[in-house]
C-alpha cells in the first residue's frame, strides 16, 4: 500500500471523514464517530471544518490521500476505506478458536 503520497483531497469527495469509525473524541462526536457515519465536521461542500486545528484527531491528521485509497472516483475511495475498516475492525465477541 502506498500510504505516502503528494496527491491532494478529491474536492467534494469527503470518503475517509465518512467511511472509518475515528475512536477519538471530535467536536461535535464526544464519543468519537461510527464508520460509514458523516462527521459533525463535514461541511456540505465535502471539506473538513476543523482541518489544521488543534481539536481535529490525531487520526485524520495522519490520514493523507492516495493513489490506492483514493481510487479513480469518490466511490471508489468510500469503497477502499470501508474494506479497510471491515478488515481492521475487532471481533464481534466470538470466541477464538
Amino acid at each position: 500500500m502506498n500510504h505516502q503520497s503528494d496527491l491532494a483531497c478529491r474536492p467534494g469527495c469527503g470518503a475517509c471523514c465518512i467511511a472509518p469509525s475515528i475512536r477519538s473524541p471530535i467536536p461535535g462526536m464526544p464519543e468519537g464517530k461510527p464508520a460509514g457515519v458523516p462527521c459533525a465536521q463535514l461541511l456540505p461542500d465535502q471539506r473538513c471544518a476543523i482541518f489544521g486545528r488543534p481539536e481535529r484527531p490525531a487520526f485524520c491528521a495522519g490520514l493523507r490521500p492516495a493513489a490506492d485509497m483514493c481510487g479513480a472516483s469518490r466511490g471508489e475511495a468510500l469503497a477502499w476505506l470501508a474494506r479497510l475498516e471491515a478488515d481492521t475492525a475487532p471481533a464481534s465477541g466470538a470466541a477464538a478458536c
